[in-house]
């Protein structure tokens, strides 16, 4: 309900949100505040995002069940379990293998079994999977990622935060067109902190 205030409408999303708990993907001192519009901290100098992101991210994603879906910055693994309950499968990249570890264990733990984690670069994408028909970035960026951007399907989505600005880049056949959101701050992107690629 705080989430439809705030102006999340998209039932798909509403829904995975309310089925993935996300305490499951904080540390246990964190639980008190698990619920909390806050970002919280996590190994490898990460952060987890506030609710109110991970859903507008997914929800101006316009995601649907049979869309080919590369996330990169796999962090807690809390929006990708979120995902996981949308598309038909994730493909994931993440350069951490702590985080992949903690993840993966939080995935066997909940019985989540449609998500794919490759370990490497996020500037990269995972070229062997395209193309993809969205891709959404869970680090934050300093520009366009142009290799990234190769790797979407004709009529995909990226949706990226770009120097402080929610942005999404739609594909129509060879000709990107962009479209600013609103600002968001870097350090609200889950894997943001030191994660810029």
């Amino acid at each position: 309900m705080a989430l439809r205030g705030r102006g999340i409408s998209d039932n798909a999303v509403l829904r995975a949100m309310e089925l993935v708990d996300r305490k499951h993907f904080v540390r246990k001192e964190d639980w008190p505040v698990a619920y909390e519009a806050q970002s919280l901290p996590l190994a490898c100098g990460q952060s987890l995002s506030e609710p109110l992101t991970i859903a507008l991210m997914c929800q101006i994603a316009g995601l649907s069940r049979d869309h080919k879906l590369l996330e990169i910055g796999v962090g807690s693994g809390y929006q990708t379990a979120i995902l996981s309950k949308i598309v038909t499968r994730v493909y994931a990249v993440e350069r951490y293998k702590t985080l992949i570890s903690d993840a993966e264990d939080r995935f066997k733990t909940l019985a989540i079994q449609n998500i794919v984690i490759r370990h490497g670069d996020g500037r990269y994408g995972w070229k062997g999977q395209a193309p993809f028909d969205r891709i959404i970035l869970g680090c934050a960026c300093l520009a366009p990622p142009q290799m990234l951007l190769d790797q979407l399907a004709s009529g995909g989505r990226l949706v990226a935060v770009i120097d402080g600005q929610l942005m999404t880049f739609d594909k129509a056949r060879t000709n990107i067109t962009e479209r600013e959101i609103m600002p968001l701050s870097l350090d609200t992107i889950e894997a943001g902190k030191s994660h810029t690629i």
